[in-house]
């Protein structure tokens, strides 16, 4: 349940506070008071798309944030993201708009990004604007709706669809005219031999990188150690460091020191370490000294390989691994070619098995959705007789389509709004006022079948007025009772169900404008009510008829 939002700098409001309570909340305010700018900061906590025009002409960012409360801790958001509620079962969101375009959002405190923010949004909260009436002729939207109202998966089918589509693009791959298929040969045919007569090696450029690199300027190098070699080593003319640690060592060894104290044995041990390490960088050099022993030719050997992996590589991109995975795959390809006959004949029966697996499952995918048609239809009707269109018919018609990822369903819900009219789509039939009340039956069956604690009307009931308003505001009012729901409504008969009713208001100060939310106490309720009765001329009759709408909503009588 949604109860504070906070708004700075959204549009026209510079800075809002707007508590929310449980059961129905209205909101209510005169055309173009900012009534949606409110929804969309709805939305934009909630990581909906936004545009930094959303932000107060004059400031350098927005900052919209929300508290949440009463949240079912089984929601798989908080499971994925590792963030929940604290101690006192609230949750805190928080975004920030940048004029430069970055966004900075927030949970419990937590860094998140805009999509983990519309992931939880969509766990929370659904809003449903005057657009949304518009998706019901959509085919599509119909028969997702239907298949989220029968809680049908079909993760079967869609693995079996998959892997059917997969065959038929390997067939399709192997399906080339006999010029192709000679043309495409030749090149790989070369490409083959080019790459094989190469006989590359697995890591061979990166080893001959390194011995190139060691033998670069190696006359310079060789001269550095071996005239380190002879310092130790020594040669005919002298002895080397190590021969004369070596003398050292004897000699204090086998002279008068040799335990006569403990400075004097510590003496003989530094030596002989000495000796020890001094042994050890003479092998070093020998060592280094043979590795940097070379030949002209072979620096040449190595820039000629080198040029030739170069060379190839530039064609075929990559280094030595990637040029003989090519390699494997050109030779893939060919065989795939010279053997396509076979292979397409394997394919083709194995993608006819697969469809017939396909076909088999979308008709008890059909079966299943044809036995939620029916628990659908009576569902809608039902809720279209409490929202005054008691007379309606309603029909959902099911057609075949080629496979594809939904299945073989195409569905149509028709529809008869008057006695003696045949069933048509409901595009072809159904008024604004009529699309507005189907829409809340449909959003009210929908609604019986998920957790999600928040719903917002923006001005669903749009084209509805009499008798039919005050059936959709007792309808809004029936919803509450088990979640909580925010309606923007202009109608006096739905205003007068709220539990909860808050005002916009716009207010002009020189050339700034700005934007105000009041929660109204009774009195204002029905001063509310009687303007949107009567217009700014709020009579006495306008607010006996605004008393006599609020009492008789909170009586539960819905008869006009």
């Amino acid at each position: 349940m949604l109860t504070m939002l906070h708004i700075e700098n959204i549009a026209v409001i510079e800075k809002a506070d707007i508590e929310f309570s449980r059961g129905l909340n209205v909101m209510t305010g005169e055309t173009g008071a900012g009534k949606s700018i409110v929804i969309d900061a709805i939305g934009a906590v909630l990581g909906e798309r936004t545009s930094r025009e959303l932000i107060r002409t004059g400031a350098q960012s927005a900052v919209v944030s929300a508290v949440f409360c009463e949240l079912p801790p089984s929601l798989s958001w908080f499971e994925e993201s590792g963030i929940a509620p604290d101690e006192e079962g609230n949750l805190f969101i928080m975004r920030r708009l940048s004029a430069d375009g970055k966004n900075t959002c927030r949970v419990n405190g937590i860094p998140v990004t805009v999509a983990q923010l519309k992931a939880l949004g969509r766990e929370i909260l659904n809003i449903h604007g005057q657009h949304d009436s518009l998706q019901i002729f959509d085919g599509d939207y119909q028969l997702k709706f239907l298949d989220t109202f029968g809680e049908i998966t079909y993760d079967a089918y869609r693995k079996a669809y998959g892997q059917y589509r997969e065959i038929l693009r390997e067939i399709e791959s192997l399906n080339m005219d006999e010029a192709e298929k000679e043309r495409r040969k030749d090149i790989l045919t070369f490409q083959i031999e080019e790459l094989e007569r190469a006989n590359l090696k697995a890591g061979e450029d990166e080893g001959l990188e390194a011995r190139r690199n060691l033998l670069k300027d190696a006359a310079k190098r060789m001269d550095c150690v071996e005239r380190a070699f002879l310092i130790f080593n020594g040669d005919d003319d002298s002895d080397g460091i190590y021969a004369g640690i070596m003398e050292a060592e004897h000699i204090l060894m086998s002279g008068a020191l040799r335990g006569v104290s403990e400075y004097g044995q510590m003496l003989v041990q530094s030596v002989a370490r000495l000796r020890s390490d001094a042994g050890d960088i003479l092998e070093q050099l020998r060592d280094m000294k043979n590795a940097l022993e070379y030949s002209p030719e072979e620096y040449d050997r190595i820039e000629i390989r080198l040029g030739t992996i170069n060379r190839l590589s530039r064609k075929y991109g990559g280094g030595v691994s990637d040029m003989l995975k090519y390699l494997h795959k050109c030779k893939t390809e060919l065989d795939n070619i010279e053997y396509a006959d076979d292979k397409i004949q394997k394919l083709t029966q194995q993608m006819e098995s697969k469809r017939a697996q396909c076909e088999k499952l979308a008709a008890e995918l059909t079966e299943r959705r044809k036995e939620s048609a029916d628990r659908l239809k009576k569902r809608i009707l039902e809720e279209l007789k409490e929202l005054d269109m008691p007379k309606v018919r309603l029909d959902i018609i099911f057609s075949e389509k080629e496979l594809d990822s939904t299945g073989a369903d195409v569905i149509s819900f028709e529809m008869s709004t008057n006695p003696g009219e045949n069933l048509r789509p409901i595009s072809k039939i159904a008024s604004g006022g009529e699309l507005s009340r189907i829409m809340l039956a449909l959003k009210t069956v929908l609604a019986e079948n998920d957790e999600i604690g928040t719903l917002i009307f923006d001005e669903v009931d749009s084209g509805v007025s009499g008798k039919a308003a005050q059936k959709v505001g007792a309808k809004l009012r029936e919803v509450a009772r088990f979640r909580q729901v925010i309606s923007v409504t202009h109608l006096p008969q739905v205003a007068a169900y709220a539990d909860a009713h808050l005002k916009v208001v716009k207010n002009i100060d020189g050339a700034r404008t700005d934007i105000t939310v009041r929660s109204l106490g009774y009195a204002e309720r029905v001063k509310e009510v009687a303007r949107i009765i009567s217009g700014e001329q709020i009579t006495e009759a306008s607010l006996r008829h605004a008393e006599e709408m609020i009492g008789m909503a909170a009586g539960g009588r819905t008869d006009s």
